[in-house]
């Protein structure tokens, strides 16, 4: 059975591929997720119209993603920890306590989208890494301070 691709499905193709599949896997898997049409004409206008929708649904993430970038570039936050000798932290500051710290500041920042080059396990001011779209990162400043 010839089916449409409505999405990307990676083990098949990208948006708008026509691909040869299995009429099982057309009917009970594919069709029913919405993840592809049968391959008729009117489906081929309806693809045309949600390739369109995607668009500019993908632009306006990324326009959102840039305004956010520039407003967390200003942004700096603090994380007080407790410390033993030598200022060496008790375990590590972790992706959720800067996601917890930016929260505070009213920005919604998943922890995975937060992207740390090594373990924080000292006192100091880090630049920590924050992808916000596949085309836009930003970096914020860390404070870790005795508590």
């Amino acid at each position: 059975m010839k089916v449409i691709l409505r999405q990307n499905f990676e083990p098949l193709g990208q948006i708008g591929d026509i691909v040869e599949v299995k009429n099982g896997y057309a009917l009970n898997y594919l069709l029913p997720r919405k993840i592809a049409y049968a391959a008729l004409k009117g489906n081929l206008r309806a693809l045309e119209e949600e390739k369109k929708t995607a668009a500019k649904k993908t632009e306006q993430e990324l326009l959102d993603a840039e305004a956010l970038a520039a407003e967390l570039e200003k942004t700096s936050i603090t994380i007080p920890v407790q410390v033993g000798e030598e200022d060496k932290i008790f375990g590590a500051v972790t992706t959720q306590m800067i996601a917890d710290a930016l929260s505070e500041k009213n920005y919604k920042i998943d922890k995975r989208k937060i992207e740390l080059e090594e373990q924080i396990k000292t006192l100091g001011i880090y630049s920590v890494n924050i992808k916000l779209h596949p085309k836009v990162s930003s970096k914020i400043k860390v404070w870790v301070v005795r508590e």
